[in-house]
């Protein structure tokens, strides 16, 4: 036996927010005005660099390294009001040391749009510039890197981690799960 629900809303009058109309829609006047809130007018890239940021920061947060929540928490628009609408690359860089072990130091460094070619890699060279300190370096790319790049990257002394933006737009959580997945190797526990 099939159960008759009932379609009728409270009309704004009464007290309620929507009526629905004879052909099953709601009028879109009041949604219209609190979905319009949730666009961002902002630019593409500046969103995509601020979810990548934010969650290269969490990952060194979790990692044990000196990550000030602030960083962490900054609103969007905050950040384009720092970074703008189109960040210059070389803003986005930044480091962080280990809280327990203060001699660890991890650098980030965000590539541009353009393929990542053996003259990035010396470009990258040349900003790196306490190399003895350095543990660590993360690069974050909008686009591919070359095999004759990888292997120059391999004369560094320290560990290199390369992301995708598109892979840090999503949640932290997921990166890790993919990281194992990828390499056929087990999710540890």
């Amino acid at each position: 036996m099939e159960q008759n629900l009932l379609t009728e809303r409270p009309n704004e009058e009464e007290g309620g927010a929507h009526q629905e109309k004879e052909n099953g829609s709601f009028g879109m006047e009041s949604l219209g005005r609190c979905l319009s809130s949730f666009v961002d007018e902002g630019s593409t890239e500046s969103h995509r660099y601020y979810l990548s940021r934010r969650t290269v920061l969490e990952m060194l947060k979790d990692r044990g390294y000196s990550v000030p929540s602030s960083e962490i928490d900054i609103s969007l628009q905050d950040f384009r009001g720092v970074y703008g609408q189109n960040p210059d690359i070389e803003l986005l860089k930044f480091s962080a040391t280990h809280k327990s072990d203060p001699s660890k130091r991890m650098l980030v460094i965000f590539c541009g749009l353009g393929v990542v070619k053996v003259g990035m890699i010396r470009l990258i060279t040349v900003q790196i510039t306490d190399r003895d300190s350095l543990t660590g370096l993360i690069l974050v790319l909008q686009n591919n890197i070359t095999n004759q790049a990888m292997k120059a990257l391999d004369l560094f002394k320290f560990k290199i981690e390369i992301f995708q933006v598109v892979l840090l737009q999503i949640d932290y959580g997921c990166i890790f799960l993919l990281f194992f997945v990828q390499r056929g190797q087990n999710v540890p526990h």
